[in-house]
């Protein structure tokens, strides 16, 4: 009678954590979704430059920290973070301000798009001779953006909290990590570096767990069970938020700098959510 009381407690007090990871199965699905922008109001609120877009260029934007995924059991060579973070600076630059912002060039792959040049040029002096219509001229960017993911610390924080009464009682646990985005837009034309941002962004890992205790027939017998859930942030999505968050910043820096202006001033009464988040 005792030990099915003690399977009916045991039940009852980890039904939280069950329904939590029955609800985190039953929302997998075996479709593709948009990696949402947290920081979309922070976004959209940015006011349009005067004038038109302004247009840029990205060559690279990768993994300068050299960083492992920390094991404690074993020798892991896979990084902490991604090694090509060109597209969420790409898509970035596009989606900031509504889309008023800058023009992006393709030179990441820019020997790809030259050998295409090439076969069209190619195809057309064949078939039509001298009378083959000429490519127009590739658009050349006026500032460059450079930059990487300087630096990514794990464990820089980390604690927890737990209690029983009677054998019985939950457990907390949390870790938190840093990835730090350094940006700068470079003048092709000078070489000036116009203006440049750090920011950092925090990764946050959590472990909820129930345990039971329970010594029986005087002392003779213990039971022991355990239940529990880990939830980890996405490095990569914590990668892509911070660099959208050094974007703003870097329009905010430039503004500053009189490197471009704002069509009209910044909402005042907007509340910063990037400001929050660096708090």
């Amino acid at each position: 009678m005792k030990l099915l009381v003690t399977l009916l407690t045991l039940l009852m007090l980890s039904g939280c954590a069950t329904v939590q990871q029955l609800e985190h199965l039953n929302k997998i699905e075996h479709l593709p979704e948009l990696a949402k922008n947290v920081i979309q109001r922070e976004f959209d609120i940015v006011p349009p430059p005067v004038g038109e877009k302004i247009t840029v260029s990205v060559y690279n934007f990768q993994d300068k920290t050299g960083q492992r995924k920390s094991t404690a059991s074993y020798a892991n060579f896979s990084t902490a973070v991604t090694q090509g973070a060109e597209p969420f600076l790409i898509k970035a630059l596009q989606d900031v301000g509504q889309g008023t912002w800058f023009d992006v060039v393709e030179r990441t792959n820019v020997d790809d798009l030259i050998k295409e040049r090439t076969i069209v040029k190619q195809m057309r002096d064949a078939y039509e001779g001298k009378d083959a219509k000429a490519l127009p001229p590739l658009q050349f960017a006026g500032i460059i953006m450079e930059g990487g993911i300087v630096g990514y610390d794990s464990s820089v924080e980390s604690g927890g909290s737990a209690y029983k009464w009677l054998g019985i009682g939950p457990q907390t646990q949390y870790s938190k990590d840093i990835v730090v985005i350094s940006l700068r837009a470079v003048s092709v034309s000078t070489g000036k570096v116009l203006a440049a941002v750090t920011v950092t962004k925090t990764v946050y890992s959590s472990a909820d767990s129930i345990a039971m205790l329970k010594f029986m027939r005087d002392g003779t017998q213990a039971f022991e069970a355990e239940t529990g859930l880990t939830l980890n942030e996405p490095t990569t999505l914590a990668v892509k938020t911070a660099i959208e968050g050094a974007v703003v910043e870097l329009i905010k820096e430039g503004e500053r700098k009189g490197v471009w202006e704002y069509k009209h001033p910044w909402p005042p009464e907007e509340k910063s959510w990037w400001k929050e988040e660096q708090k």
